[in-house]
């Protein structure tokens, strides 16, 4: 990868990605080697749990207060309303900024928001309109502590451990899934919200303590941005002649708006498919954090990120909802979570990889605060609609139109990426089976037999 300007080209996508004849396979944890982000991963493990524990807390605050899910919906909607509005200008702020300074900062903020709520919560004094406010805070928070973080991890562990990392962090956050909601249920249960938000305000010293901790000399020095004016339209402008970049960035900007609306789609399977209640709902969502976790580890053990893998996993992950959507029972339905987990995970990593390598480093943050504008910002748009589906149409055409949306979106990108590549579909054998892949238009010719 070219770091200089000529990075602004877009060379074929298998070539970028492929920076050695042989990538070799790394260390499923070799970038927990380094101190710096040794430090990194420690400290969100605390915050991801407390993180999971308040997202489940912030709900059912939000429910027994209204009896409402269109408040719960609304609370969602505001605390990523901010990256939707805002995302992009928290990249140009990230690429001016010192990331570890910045991170303290936004870290500080969120858990002052959570501590806030605790107080309200714990002394009987809460509204629904705290619980708005503070979500929107929250939100506000994440337009710099999102991009600030993704970009952080190159300046803990390097360009070659960067796909090890990245995918660590999706492990750690997926692995607190497993965790925060089941200590949140029984800390709401046993004694109250409140102190749910106070544990989450309180895990924020973890992070914070981590970032303190790290020995400044070991980071690897990344060029800032200088300050100056149009650099929003400088960061679009570079992902416009970008088209690996921008394929993928809509690849996954499909896939999150319309195939992981999970939320919707397993609580209408849970009660209205299966009708199942709560225990089968929580059931699934166990078992695609599993997948998920799973997911991460692999993408860490694979130490690359290729565009090929993207492509196959989006195309896996769709097809496997479609065929979610008719499985007769309710066993063989929670089963496929665990692959669905796994191949969602894959896209999700392999998309926030592949972007973060092929990147100059001086616009990393607007780059990635434009993936997390789609990523994250495309929920609140494609809930409304699948919701709508799923109320209309029924579960499993809800959950079968979301994997078909995923499929079709990865087989134009695949398509498109192979073009500009250069790029033609293989067909031959390997090892006695047989194999399909895509080689370059010139060496595909030279193979093909003489007339």
């Amino acid at each position: 990868m070219s770091t200089g300007p000529g990075a602004a080209s877009a060379p074929a996508p298998d070539r970028r990605e492929t920076p050695s004849a042989t990538p070799r396979k790394a260390s499923m944890f070799a970038s927990l080697k380094v101190r710096n982000y040794r430090l990194f991963f420690m400290g969100q493990v605390v915050s991801n749990i407390g993180t999971w524990m308040q997202r489940i807390a912030q709900d059912w605050l939000v429910l027994s207060l209204t009896g409402s899910s269109a408040a719960v919906g609304i609370t969602t909607a505001l605390q990523f309303l901010p990256m939707l509005l805002f995302g992009l200008y928290g990249g140009v702020l990230v690429d001016r900024l010192r990331k570890r300074p910045t991170l303290l900062v936004t870290q500080s903020a969120m858990a002052l928001t959570a501590l806030f709520l605790a107080v309200l919560t714990l002394t009987g004094h809460v509204q629904v309109w705290h619980v708005y406010v503070a979500a929107f805070a929250m939100g506000l928070a994440t337009v710099v502590d999102n991009p600030a973080r993704q970009s952080f991890v190159s300046e803990l562990v390097g360009r070659d451990q960067l796909s090890n990392a990245v995918s660590l962090n999706s492990a750690n956050f997926q692995s607190a899934r497993l965790v925060g909601p089941a200590v949140a249920g029984l800390m709401i249960t046993g004694v109250g919200t409140g102190w749910a938000f106070l544990a989450n305000g309180l895990s924020f010293v973890a992070p914070l303590s981590c970032l303190l901790l790290m020995r400044a000399r070991e980071l690897h020095t990344v060029e800032r941005a200088p300050r100056g004016k149009g650099q929003l339209r400088e960061g679009l402008h570079y992902v416009a002649g970008r088209p690996d970049l921008i394929w993928t960035i809509v690849l996954v900007g499909f896939i999150g708006t319309f195939g992981f609306n999970f939320p919707v789609f397993l609580s209408a399977f849970a009660d209205d498919v299966f009708d199942a209640g709560a225990g089968s709902y929580s059931l699934f969502n166990t078992l695609m954090a599993v997948g998920s976790v799973a997911g991460a580890l692999l993408a860490a053990r694979r130490g690359t990120a290729r565009l090929r893998v993207l492509i196959a996993a989006a195309l896996l992950f769709g097809a496997l909802e479609i065929v979610a959507a008719t499985a007769p029972s309710l066993w063989l339905f929670a089963l496929l979570m665990v692959p669905i987990g796994l191949f969602s995970m894959t896209v999700n990593v392999t998309a926030n990889t592949s972007i973060q390598m092929s990147t100059d480093p001086a616009v990393r943050g607007r780059v990635m605060a434009l993936y997390m504008m789609v990523f994250l910002g495309g929920s609140p748009v494609g809930a409304p609609i699948v919701g709508w589906v799923t109320d209309t149409y029924g579960a499993r055409v809800g959950f079968a139109a979301g994997g078909t949306v995923a499929l079709l979106a990865a087989a134009v990108t695949g398509l498109v990426l192979a073009r500009l590549g250069n790029l033609r579909l293989a067909l031959g054998w390997h090892h006695g089976h047989p194999r399909v892949r895509f080689v370059e238009r010139e060496r595909r010719e030279a193979l093909a037999p003489a007339a």
